[in-house]
């Protein structure tokens, strides 16, 4: 028991290096979008240690980052031991399962609560999107760590849940994969290699306008990277956990139909939103057709792991089809003694 406790608050900390890690290189990419590297740190290190609500941090970036990455890495190899330490603790005392929920919802929303507190100034320098990205990120490397270094463990909290998560996970990267090469093979044909990346970063990143004279950089490529496999393992998640329920209640394939018409349409509008040029210089059609194939090879995906839901869902069908012609072939209710069987009785 004294080995596994040892080897549990080991791989928590290792978990949490990695989670720290993963947020650093977020924001880092992010400094480099808006091109000021190591701004987010300094500026976290200048109004915590120092109690300065300055811009002008630039002078001491490269210490004040130093100050401002001891903090980071300790508060999250702290999260990390304890979180492995609770982990442990729900496989013996389910009771313990909501108390980890909100051990990890907190953990999303205490840096935005911390640069909330520190002052506009800072929220201002750190988009509230950028900082649950990061954390979600965080998150994700940590538990996959975890539990890959402690798969009974996983699967005594998880169960069925980790072969839903697999699905999910798997779907999405396929999808988010198809549109990737899709984007890419457009841009080389059209002689500007990564250009839809670029665009559509730097609508989300700087603010942009959007125009064909924005440079395709490999921060601003690999930050909207990031997002765009984020956004589509999330949307994989979704319809795996949608496909999960319809295997007990087939109907529940209708949910995930309507998600993927909403998927269809949430990009185009999305993007609509944020800019309505940015449809005339993308082309609205290229976005969709990439969105087409990507639910494509998704649908094959799922198709291949639930082969028999088509015919769960038709059985199910003629099911309530067959109670409710039985409901309609019932006799009528026999009259009480207090009712009028005729109307002259009224």
């Amino acid at each position: 028991m004294e080995h596994s406790r040892t080897r549990i608050i080991i791989d928590g900390a290792i978990a949490g290096l990695i989670g720290a890690v993963v947020v650093a290189v977020w924001f880092l990419i992010f400094d480099l979008i808006r091109g000021h590297a190591l701004e987010t740190p300094a500026l976290l290190a200048a109004t915590i240690l120092h109690g300065s609500h300055s811009h002008e941090v630039h002078h001491g970036l490269a210490l004040l980052a130093l100050e401002y990455s001891l903090i980071h890495f300790g508060a999250f190899i702290t999260f990390g031991i304890a979180g492995g330490l609770l982990l442990e603790a729900c496989e013996t005392e389910s009771s313990l399962l909501f108390s980890l929920v909100i051990f990890f919802v907190a953990f999303e929303v205490f840096f935005i609560a911390v640069v909330l507190f520190l002052g506009p100034n800072v929220m201002v320098e750190l988009t509230w999107w950028g900082i649950i990205v990061g954390n979600l990120l965080a998150t994700g490397a940590m538990l996959s760590y975890f539990f890959w270094r402690h798969p009974a463990l996983a699967f005594n909290l998880l169960g069925g849940w980790i072969t839903i998560a697999r699905e999910g996970i798997t779907a999405g990267l396929v999808g988010g994969i198809v549109v990737a090469l899709w984007f890419m093979a457009y841009d080389f044909a059209s002689g500007n290699p990564f250009h839809t990346p670029a665009i559509l970063g730097a609508m989300v990143f700087q603010n942009a306008t959007v125009s064909d004279g924005i440079q395709a950089t490999l921060p601003l490529v690999l930050g909207y990277s990031i997002l765009h496999f984020s956004a589509f393992v999330g949307f994989g998640l979704a319809l795996a956990v949608l496909l999960a329920a319809s295997e007990w209640e087939p109907f529940m394939v209708l949910g995930a139909l309507l998600l993927l018409a909403v998927f269809e349409v949430f990009f185009v509008g999305f993007v609509s939103l944020i800019d309505q040029s940015a449809l005339e210089v993308l082309g609205w059609w290229k976005i969709v057709a990439g969105n087409i194939l990507a639910l494509i090879a998704m649908a094959t995906y799922f198709i291949r792991g639930h082969r028999g839901l088509g015919v769960k869902l038709v059985e199910r069908w003629a099911m309530l089809d067959h109670e409710g012609a039985e409901m309609g072939d019932l006799p009528p209710r026999p009259p009480h003694d207090h009712e009028p069987t005729h109307p002259s009785h009224l």
